[in-house]
Order: structure tokens, then sequence, then C-alpha cells
């Protein structure tokens, strides 16, 4: 079946048709830029611009930037503090007219891995990390979803949280070399060990295409790997959350 997925992120919104049963994506890739505010009301404007673009009249799966129970965003993360207790699925299905399934960015991303790349058959805990203007994380045990594992929030020295360290948005916004972002990142990924020690650890995000820039500042003896899907993995992943949106609420 042919679904539409949508990536959410702080810099830029993205969607795509995906065949749901393949995990392939059928069209090319169509964003927008986030809007500056990061406000509810003008972001759910720009999901109906994606719908509309692709003439698009089925279920959405989107991939939201920060934690969502049951539909409702239950922190800010990198988006406009008037997020905070929004009713997301609500907000979007209206904005669009058609049925919406919320799931958490980092999440959907793992989502695809896990079901249609690398990370398929995968046993045990896994974690999907997700490395953009925050870093996402989505936790599977024997491949099923563990929703809501926000470990890019911990906090960190001066930080108010460990992603506005070492996300690949700091790399950009101080202009460091891959060498200084790779040591914050790999002392994210030992804190990640330390706090819930999983088998394996698949990076995802556009940073895990540059992935032999920075392995080698990656000392965990936890196997660390690059998801392959990149940029593509939360479109894929969100659209695969459209078609089981019990299991996501």
């Amino acid at each position: 079946m042919t679904v539409l997925g949508i990536d959410i992120g702080g810099s830029g919104m993205k969607g795509a048709l995906v065949n749901s049963i393949t995990g392939e994506m059928l069209t090319e890739r169509f964003r927008i830029p986030t809007p500056l505010s990061r406000k509810p009301k003008p972001m759910a404007k720009v999901v109906k611009q994606i719908v509309d673009h692709f003439d698009y009249k089925g279920p959405v799966g989107c991939g939201f930037p920060t934690t969502v129970r049951h539909g409702i965003c239950k922190s800010r993360g990198n988006l406009h503090k008037k997020w905070v207790n929004v009713n997301v699925k609500e907000l979007f299905s209206e904005a669009t007219g058609l049925p919406v399934t919320i799931i958490n960015d980092a999440d959907a991303a793992g989502f695809a891995t896990m079901n249609y790349g690398i990370g398929k058959g995968r046993k045990g805990f896994v974690v999907m990390i997700t490395i953009g203007t925050g870093l996402g994380s989505g936790a599977f045990w024997n491949g099923e979803l563990i929703p809501n594992f926000e470990l890019g929030h911990i906090p960190y020295k001066e930080y108010t949280k460990i992603e506005d360290w070492a996300a690949a948005s700091a790399k950009e916004r101080e202009n460091i070399s891959y060498e200084e972002w790779g040591k914050r990142f790999n002392t994210f990924l030992e804190y990640v060990d330390l706090i819930i020690a999983p088998d394996l650890i698949i990076l995802g995000g556009g940073t895990s295409k540059d992935f032999d820039q920075y392995k080698e500042y990656i000392t965990l003896e936890t196997p660390v790997i690059p998801a392959g899907l990149q940029n593509h993995a939360g479109i894929i992943g969100a659209a695969a959350a459209a078609m089981h949106p019990a299991t996501m609420d």
C-alpha cells in the first residue's frame, strides 16, 4: 500500500510516498523549511502543504521530534514551548482532513531500520540514535518498539540537555572538526551505554552517512554501526507506523 510519510525536524519538514510493505520510497523527498517560530499552527500548515504537494488522500504517518504519548506532545524538545500538551494527532488530522498517526521521530527512524534495514532480524536490546538538530533515540527489544526513549535530553554540565553539546547542530554552530565533535558524541554514547547497556547501537540521521570521518573516535565496546537509510529512515518509518496506528497510540 502507498502511504505518505512525513518527517518533522528542527530545520526541515520532509515527506514522500512509501510502499508500506517493502519500505521503498516511491517518490523524491519534498522538503519545506520548518517555520522559524516552530509553533503548532504554522507547522500544521506545512504538513498540509506536504499533503497537498502529493495530492494525497490516505492515512498519513508523521515522525515528531519530541516525546509523544497517545498523540500528545509531552515536552518541547527543540520546538516552541506552546507545543507542550498539544494533541498533535488531532491538530494535524484537522489541518489535513486525513487520519494522521504520530510517532516520535527517532522511533520512526528505528522502526524503519528494524523492519526494512540493517536492524531487521536483530535480537536483544537495540538502540537507534538519530543525529541531527538534536539527538533522538529509539529503543527495541527483539524488534519490538519501546517508545519514548529520549536519551538526548540527559542533562550535561552547564547544558540543559546533552544534545545541545553533542548533536550535529552543535558541530555546525561551533564550526568544530569531526575529531572534536566525534569525541563529544562518544561521550554521549558512553552515557547511553552506562545507563541502558544495549546490545547494539545503530546511528541514523544525516550525519550517519559521514560515519567514516568520526568512527575512530567511538571507543565503546558495544557495537556501533550506521543505519544506511540515513535521512530517509524517518519518512519510511513514519509511513509504516501509519499502518499500525493502534500500536503507536
